[in-house]
């Protein structure tokens, strides 16, 4: 349960940097690095990250930076499938 916790944070935290970035962007102001942004997406918000990055139009057409967030994914979904296939239990 602990890990739900942990991701549902991560996930706040993420959404909220993607958001500020998105308006300093708007402001053309000194934006969040994609390193931080990208950070966050291995830590376990690329689960919100892709989704938010076409509900609020951003980043979603500099390929440099979604093939970076599909391959955080890729990662994740090849973590969680290697976790069950060993019969990890996330609790």
């Amino acid at each position: 349960m602990l890990f739900y916790y942990y991701i549902g944070i991560i996930s706040v935290i993420s959404a909220i940097l993607f958001f500020l970035d998105k308006q300093l962007a708007k402001k053309h102001k000194t934006r969040i690095p994609e390193k931080i942004l990208h950070t966050f997406e291995l830590l376990g918000s690329v689960f919100v990250i892709i989704p938010l990055m076409y509900i609020i139009h951003h980043k979603n057409k500099k390929f440099g930076y979604y093939w970076i967030t599909y391959a955080i994914l890729l990662l994740w979904i090849i973590g969680i499938l290697i976790i069950r296939k060993f019969g990890i239990l996330i609790n």
